[in-house]
């Protein structure tokens, strides 16, 4: 499959039930003919959430494994529900190109109940997008998806450490609604690359998994990310967020790293 010039304003257009056909929105940063993770993060989430829907459930947890290169080529979608039940339910979804699965997904569904009378966090807030500069991240990363964001950052940013708010204006499916929190989550796997230790043009530093854990339904908009990074001395890593949206905080993530060097 080419990637045609004209490309729509969208992550994928879909071709048939279950088949998907990215757009240049979706090519990577660490390279031009794979997909950024992010986006196929997104496409799970948009399936999983389109799976046996019903009123009154939430998706509160999504646990990616990277299970290898994720071509920039037409992507296949697997849903099922591995534990179905009427408060608590696991879903899977697998990503498939050429026949091989690229990334697997797990995701809790929960049943929502009223605690508002117990509800509070300890977590800091993040400044307000539109009280912070702009940050060029294409000038560190590029491809596509990183040139199709947003960003801006607070005060003190520094290697290893990021409080960065990104957002943008690409759906998930053409002339497909998502869910909030399909949609929140389509950027999710960008806070690998908003507080890099080390250069990636000297380091590589890719995650092989992402698990989110949210709260509560995110709200549409600027995602927050304050985020820490980690490497320790035998080449593994870890990228942990606080994960905001312009109402407060909204969740968390973990991202493990394996890191090597790409020169020399």
């Amino acid at each position: 499959m080419e990637l045609v010039a004209q490309q729509p304003n969208a992550y994928y257009r879909r071709l048939d039930e279950a088949t998907f056909e990215p757009t240049l929105h979706v090519q990577g940063a660490w390279r031009l003919d794979e997909q950024h993770m992010a986006p196929v993060g997104g496409l799970l989430a948009h399936c999983i959430e389109r799976h046996e829907p019903r009123p009154g459930v939430q998706l509160s947890r999504v646990s990616f494994d990277i299970l290898g290169m994720i071509p920039l080529k037409a992507t296949t979608v697997e849903v099922r529900t591995l534990r179905p039940g009427r408060s608590i339910e696991l879903v899977e979804a697998v990503a498939i190109i050429d026949g091989r699965p690229r990334v697997s997904a797990r995701a809790w569904r929960l049943a929502e109940f009223d605690s508002v009378g117990v509800a509070g966090h300890e977590l800091e807030p993040m400044p307000a997008p539109d009280e912070l500069p702009g940050w060029a991240a294409g000038d560190l990363w590029g491809g596509g998806y990183i040139g199709g964001l947003e960003f801006r950052t607070a005060e003190g940013r520094r290697p290893g450490r990021s409080r960065t708010w990104l957002r943008s204006g690409v759906p998930i499916v053409l002339n497909e609604e998502s869910t909030p929190t399909a949609h929140f989550l389509r950027l999710a796997d960008t806070a690998n690359g908003v507080a890099t230790r080390v250069s990636p043009h000297e380091w590589a530093f890719p995650n092989v998994d992402i698990t989110i854990h949210l709260h509560r339904e995110p709200v549409v908009g600027w995602m927050g990310l304050d985020t820490h990074v980690t490497i320790g001395a035998r080449g593994h890593g870890l990228t942990s967020t606080i994960l905001h949206d312009e109402a407060g905080p909204v969740g968390t993530i973990q991202q493990m790293l394996t890191v090597r060097p790409t020169l020399g």
